[in-house]
C-alpha cells in the first residue's frame, strides 16, 4: 500500500469511528443517543487505535498533518513525503466525515438541534474565547506530541503500540479536551466540518468557518513546540 493511500484509508477509519461515535451520542433517536462525553473520548481514542493498526505497517500511521510537519521539521521524517501524507490525510478525513453522514441517514432529519448536527462533524469551543481556545489546542497537541514520541521510545511486546496511542488520547480527551472538543488534529476538524458544508442535511447552520482556522493552525503550531521539546529534553539524555 502507498504512503498516499495508507494515510488517506488509515485517517477516514479514524475519521469514521470518531465522527460516528459523536453522532450516536448526539442524534436524535440513536441507540447511543445522551451517552456523554465518556463514550465520545472512548469512541476517539478506539478510532485512533484501530486507524493506526490498519495501516501502520505502511506508513508509520501519521494521520494527522500536524504530527507530520513536526516530525518532519525535527529530522524524523522526509520533507518530501509531508505533501503526500498530508494530501491522504484530508481526503481521508473527509472520505470519513462523508462516511459518517451515510450511516446515520435518516437521524439528520430527526435531529433538531442545528448545532448538534455540526458537532458530529467538528469541535466547537464550550466558551468561545479565541485565546483561550487556541491555547487549549496548543497544549493538547504539545502533550500528544511530546507524549507519542516517548511512547515511541518505549520497548513494549509487538503490536501494543497503536492501544497504548488509544488510550493515550482518551486521556487527553479525558481531561484536556472539555474547553474545545480536543481537535488536536487539523483534518479531524477540517475534513468533516467540509463534508458537513457539501452533504445535504436536513436543518444544518453553517459550517462555522470563523473557527475553523482554531483547530487547524493551534494543533500544527503544538505539534511543533511538543516535538522540540522533546528533542531537547529528552534526545540529550538519551544520547
Amino acid at each position: 500500500m502507498s504512503f498516499f493511500l495508507s494515510e488517506l484509508v488509515g485517517t477516514a477509519i479514524l475519521t469514521l469511528f470518531g465522527c460516528g461515535v459523536v453522532a450516536n451520542v448526539l442524534l436524535a433517536k440513536s441507540k447511543g443517543f445522551n451517552g456523554g462525553w465518556v463514550v465520545i473520548t472512548l469512541g476517539w481514542g478506539f478510532a485512533v487505535t484501530f486507524g493506526v493498526y490498519a495501516v501502520g505497517q505502511y506508513s508509520g500511521a501519521h494521520l494527522n498533518p500536524a504530527l507530520t510537519i513536526a516530525f518532519a521539521a525535527t529530522g524524523l521524517f522526509d520533507w518530501n513525503l509531508v505533501p503526500v501524507y498530508v494530501a491522504g490525510q484530508i481526503i481521508g478525513s473527509i472520505i470519513g466525515g462523508i462516511l459518517t453522514y451515510l450511516v446515520y441517514l435518516p437521524h439528520w432529519a430527526a435531529t433538531e438541534d442545528a448545532d448538534a448536527k455540526l458537532a458530529v462533524f467538528c469541535t466547537q469551543p464550550a466558551i468561545r474565547n479565541t485565546p483561550a481556545n487556541f491555547l487549549s489546542e496548543f497544549l493538547g497537541t504539545a502533550v500528544l506530541t511530546f507524549g507519542l514520541l516517548g511512547i515511541g521510545a518505549n520497548k513494549f511486546a509487538e503490536g501494543v503500540n497503536p492501544l497504548i496511542v488509544g488510550f493515550f488520547i482518551t486521556a487527553i480527551g479525558l481531561s484536556l479536551g472539555g474547553s474545545t472538543g480536543y481537535a488536536i488534529n487539523p483534518v479531524r476538524d477540517l475534513g468533516p466540518r467540509i463534508a458537513h458544508a457539501l452533504m445535504p442535511i436536513k436543518g444544518k447552520r453553517d459550517a462555522d468557518w470563523a473557527y475553523a482556522w482554531v483547530p487547524v493552525v493551534a494543533p500544527i503550531c503544538g505539534a511543533l513546540a511538543g516535538a522540540f521539546l522533546y528533542a531537547a529534553l529528552v534526545t540529550p539524555v538519551a544520547g
